[in-house]
Protein backbone atom coordinates (compact mmCIF):
# COMPACT_ATOMS: atom_id res chain seq x y z
CA UNK A 1 0.00 0.00 0.00
CA UNK A 2 1.76 3.23 -0.96
CA UNK A 3 1.01 6.83 0.44
CA UNK A 4 2.70 10.00 -0.55
CA UNK A 5 3.95 12.02 1.81
CA UNK A 6 5.26 11.36 5.61
CA UNK A 7 3.95 12.69 8.60
CA UNK A 8 5.68 13.61 12.03
CA UNK A 9 4.48 10.50 15.10
CA UNK A 10 1.02 10.48 12.52
CA UNK A 11 -1.19 8.04 12.33
CA UNK A 12 -3.57 7.36 9.98
CA UNK A 13 -6.72 4.70 9.35
CA UNK A 14 -8.81 4.70 6.51
CA UNK A 15 -12.43 4.87 8.45
CA UNK A 16 -14.68 3.63 5.56
CA UNK A 17 -13.81 1.02 3.79
CA UNK A 18 -13.11 -0.49 0.36
CA UNK A 19 -15.95 -3.19 -1.06
CA UNK A 20 -14.10 -6.27 -1.27
CA UNK A 21 -14.78 -6.70 -5.24
CA UNK A 22 -15.50 -10.70 -5.72
CA UNK A 23 -15.43 -13.52 -3.78
CA UNK A 24 -17.12 -16.95 -3.91
CA UNK A 25 -16.63 -19.91 -1.69
CA UNK A 26 -17.98 -22.65 0.42
CA UNK A 27 -19.13 -22.21 3.86
CA UNK A 28 -16.75 -22.62 6.47
CA UNK A 29 -17.88 -24.26 9.90
CA UNK A 30 -16.51 -22.86 13.05
CA UNK A 31 -18.23 -21.25 15.96
CA UNK A 32 -19.36 -18.12 17.69
CA UNK A 33 -19.72 -15.71 20.86
CA UNK A 34 -20.57 -12.33 21.63
CA UNK A 35 -19.22 -9.41 23.65
CA UNK A 36 -21.24 -7.72 26.90
CA UNK A 37 -21.97 -4.29 25.28
CA UNK A 38 -24.71 -1.73 27.01
CA UNK A 39 -26.28 -0.72 23.68
CA UNK A 40 -25.49 -3.54 21.76
CA UNK A 41 -23.33 -1.76 19.78
CA UNK A 42 -19.68 -2.81 18.34
CA UNK A 43 -16.56 -1.05 20.47
CA UNK A 44 -14.82 1.92 19.84
CA UNK A 45 -11.68 0.12 21.34
CA UNK A 46 -11.25 -2.21 18.63
CA UNK A 47 -7.92 -3.70 17.23
CA UNK A 48 -8.38 -2.14 14.09
CA UNK A 49 -8.21 1.30 15.34
CA UNK A 50 -11.44 2.60 13.69
CA UNK A 51 -12.86 4.14 16.92
CA UNK A 52 -15.86 5.49 17.48
CA UNK A 53 -16.65 4.40 13.65
CA UNK A 54 -16.42 0.56 14.71
CA UNK A 55 -19.46 0.70 16.88
CA UNK A 56 -22.30 1.56 14.45
CA UNK A 57 -20.89 0.85 10.82
CA UNK A 58 -23.04 -1.68 9.09
CA UNK A 59 -25.66 -0.90 11.63
CA UNK A 60 -23.45 -2.14 14.28
CA UNK A 61 -23.32 -6.08 12.81
CA UNK A 62 -19.51 -6.33 13.80
CA UNK A 63 -17.20 -8.73 15.40
CA UNK A 64 -14.06 -9.70 16.85
CA UNK A 65 -12.08 -12.43 14.30
CA UNK A 66 -9.80 -14.83 14.99
CA UNK A 67 -5.90 -14.77 14.45
CA UNK A 68 -6.24 -16.19 10.97
CA UNK A 69 -9.15 -13.83 9.89
CA UNK A 70 -7.80 -10.90 11.21
CA UNK A 71 -4.20 -11.97 9.88
CA UNK A 72 -2.66 -9.53 11.83
CA UNK A 73 -5.07 -6.05 10.69
CA UNK A 74 -4.97 -7.21 7.25
CA UNK A 75 -8.62 -9.00 7.55
CA UNK A 76 -10.15 -5.35 9.41
CA UNK A 77 -13.02 -4.31 7.18
CA UNK A 78 -13.64 -7.85 5.83
CA UNK A 79 -17.03 -8.68 5.42
CA UNK A 80 -18.78 -12.48 6.34
CA UNK A 81 -22.21 -14.25 6.24
CA UNK A 82 -22.47 -16.01 9.50
CA UNK A 83 -25.20 -18.45 10.40
CA UNK A 84 -25.41 -20.54 13.29
CA UNK A 85 -26.23 -23.90 12.17
CA UNK A 86 -29.88 -24.95 14.77
CA UNK A 87 -32.67 -24.93 13.00
CA UNK A 88 -34.96 -24.63 15.96
CA UNK A 89 -33.61 -21.50 16.90
CA UNK A 90 -31.63 -19.33 13.63
CA UNK A 91 -32.56 -18.19 10.18
CA UNK A 92 -31.28 -19.61 7.01
CA UNK A 93 -29.56 -15.85 6.04
CA UNK A 94 -27.87 -15.68 9.25
CA UNK A 95 -26.23 -12.10 9.45
CA UNK A 96 -23.74 -9.88 7.76
CA UNK A 97 -21.05 -8.71 9.40
CA UNK A 98 -17.65 -6.67 9.09
CA UNK A 99 -14.58 -7.14 10.72
CA UNK A 100 -13.61 -4.45 13.37
CA UNK A 101 -11.31 -6.12 15.80
CA UNK A 102 -9.59 -9.00 16.79
CA UNK A 103 -10.38 -11.43 19.28
CA UNK A 104 -11.15 -15.59 19.67
CA UNK A 105 -11.92 -18.16 22.56
CA UNK A 106 -13.16 -21.58 23.34
CA UNK A 107 -12.34 -22.10 19.17
CA UNK A 108 -14.24 -19.49 17.73
CA UNK A 109 -13.24 -17.55 14.70
CA UNK A 110 -16.07 -14.86 15.76
CA UNK A 111 -17.26 -13.09 18.82
CA UNK A 112 -19.97 -10.76 17.44
CA UNK A 113 -21.41 -7.53 18.73
CA UNK A 114 -24.81 -8.58 20.92
CA UNK A 115 -26.85 -6.85 17.70
CA UNK A 116 -24.80 -9.11 15.13
CA UNK A 117 -25.59 -11.87 17.54
CA UNK A 118 -28.84 -11.73 17.62
CA UNK A 119 -29.60 -11.23 14.00
CA UNK A 120 -28.60 -14.85 13.64
CA UNK A 121 -31.80 -16.07 15.71
CA UNK A 122 -35.35 -16.13 14.10
CA UNK A 123 -37.45 -13.50 15.80
CA UNK A 124 -38.98 -14.30 18.74
CA UNK A 125 -35.90 -17.10 19.51
CA UNK A 126 -32.94 -14.55 20.39
CA UNK A 127 -32.88 -15.01 24.20
CA UNK A 128 -32.14 -18.69 23.80
CA UNK A 129 -29.32 -18.05 21.40
CA UNK A 130 -28.03 -15.58 23.71
CA UNK A 131 -28.55 -18.53 26.74
CA UNK A 132 -26.24 -20.72 24.75
CA UNK A 133 -23.70 -18.49 24.82
CA UNK A 134 -21.04 -20.40 21.90
CA UNK A 135 -22.81 -21.73 19.11
CA UNK A 136 -21.47 -23.51 15.92
CA UNK A 137 -21.81 -21.57 12.99
CA UNK A 138 -20.45 -21.28 9.08
CA UNK A 139 -19.63 -18.67 7.20
CA UNK A 140 -18.45 -17.55 4.00
CA UNK A 141 -16.94 -14.31 2.85
CA UNK A 142 -18.94 -11.37 0.93
CA UNK A 143 -18.63 -8.50 -0.66
CA UNK A 144 -19.10 -5.24 1.13
CA UNK A 145 -21.62 -3.15 0.57
CA UNK A 146 -21.27 0.84 0.93
CA UNK A 147 -23.62 2.42 -1.41
CA UNK A 148 -23.87 6.31 -1.62
CA UNK A 149 -20.86 6.49 0.63
CA UNK A 150 -17.52 7.89 -0.05
CA UNK A 151 -14.51 7.07 0.89
CA UNK A 152 -12.74 8.61 4.35
CA UNK A 153 -9.19 9.27 5.68
CA UNK A 154 -9.16 9.49 9.54
CA UNK A 155 -6.40 11.21 11.26
CA UNK A 156 -5.45 9.28 14.30
CA UNK A 157 -6.26 10.76 17.66
CA UNK A 158 -2.55 10.05 18.69
CA UNK A 159 -1.23 12.28 15.40
CA UNK A 160 0.70 15.20 16.48
CA UNK A 161 0.11 19.09 15.03
CA UNK A 162 1.42 21.28 13.95
CA UNK A 163 3.34 19.10 12.01
CA UNK A 164 2.34 18.73 8.64
CA UNK A 165 1.21 16.07 6.51
CA UNK A 166 2.05 16.81 2.86
CA UNK A 167 3.25 15.88 -0.56
CA UNK A 168 7.16 15.97 -1.06
CA UNK A 169 9.22 18.29 -3.17
CA UNK A 170 10.01 15.39 -5.32
CA UNK A 171 6.69 14.22 -5.84
CA UNK A 172 7.97 10.85 -4.30
CA UNK A 173 5.61 8.40 -3.34
CA UNK A 174 6.62 7.44 -0.08
CA UNK A 175 5.11 4.04 1.97
CA UNK A 176 3.52 4.03 5.28
CA UNK A 177 3.74 1.21 8.13
CA UNK A 178 1.05 -0.53 9.14
CA UNK A 179 0.91 0.37 12.85
CA UNK A 180 -1.55 -2.17 14.23
CA UNK A 181 -5.39 -3.09 12.49
CA UNK A 182 -6.47 -0.30 9.74
CA UNK A 183 -3.96 2.46 11.28
CA UNK A 184 -0.92 3.29 8.87
CA UNK A 185 2.23 5.69 10.26
CA UNK A 186 5.28 7.76 9.06
CA UNK A 187 7.17 10.56 9.97
CA UNK A 188 9.00 14.12 8.98
CA UNK A 189 6.53 15.89 7.23
CA UNK A 190 6.99 18.27 4.61
CA UNK A 191 4.19 21.27 4.34
CA UNK A 192 1.24 20.80 2.62
CA UNK A 193 -1.77 18.74 1.27
CA UNK A 194 -1.38 15.13 1.61
CA UNK A 195 -2.12 12.65 -1.45
CA UNK A 196 -3.25 8.87 -0.68
CA UNK A 197 -3.38 5.71 -2.51
CA UNK A 198 -3.91 2.23 -2.20
CA UNK A 199 -3.99 -0.73 -4.06
CA UNK A 200 -7.50 -2.77 -4.56
CA UNK A 201 -7.14 -6.31 -6.23
CA UNK A 202 -10.69 -7.79 -7.63
CA UNK A 203 -11.97 -9.77 -10.78
CA UNK A 204 -10.32 -6.88 -13.05
CA UNK A 205 -6.70 -7.66 -10.98
CA UNK A 206 -4.75 -5.53 -9.07
CA UNK A 207 -4.11 -1.29 -9.52
CA UNK A 208 -4.27 1.54 -7.70
CA UNK A 209 -6.87 4.19 -6.18
CA UNK A 210 -5.24 7.70 -5.23
CA UNK A 211 -7.23 10.15 -3.13
CA UNK A 212 -6.12 13.44 -4.41
CA UNK A 213 -4.75 15.93 -1.61
CA UNK A 214 -7.58 13.98 0.93
CA UNK A 215 -6.23 15.48 4.11
CA UNK A 216 -5.40 19.49 4.21
CA UNK A 217 -2.64 21.35 5.19
CA UNK A 218 -4.37 22.21 8.55
CA UNK A 219 -5.38 19.14 9.67
CA UNK A 220 -6.75 17.97 12.90
CA UNK A 221 -6.32 14.53 15.00
CA UNK A 222 -9.24 13.12 15.13
CA UNK A 223 -10.69 14.36 12.54
CA UNK A 224 -12.08 12.11 9.61
CA UNK A 225 -11.83 13.77 5.85
CA UNK A 226 -14.02 12.65 2.70
CA UNK A 227 -12.85 11.95 -0.07
CA UNK A 228 -14.14 11.47 -3.69
CA UNK A 229 -13.97 7.84 -3.86
CA UNK A 230 -17.30 6.38 -4.37
CA UNK A 231 -18.31 2.98 -3.17
CA UNK A 232 -20.43 1.03 -4.31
Amino acid sequence: MGFSLKFHCCLMSVMVLLPTLCYSQDYVKSRATYYGSPDCLGTPRGACGYGEFGRTVNDANVAGASYRLYKNGTGCGTCYQVRCTNPQLCTDNGVNIVVTDYGEGDNTDFILSPRAYSRMAQSDKAAELFAYGVVEVEYQRIPCRYSGYKMQFKVHEHSKYPNYLAIADCKEWIGMRRAYGAVFDTTYPPSGAVTLRFQVQGSAGVYWVQASNVIPSDWKAGVAYESDIELE
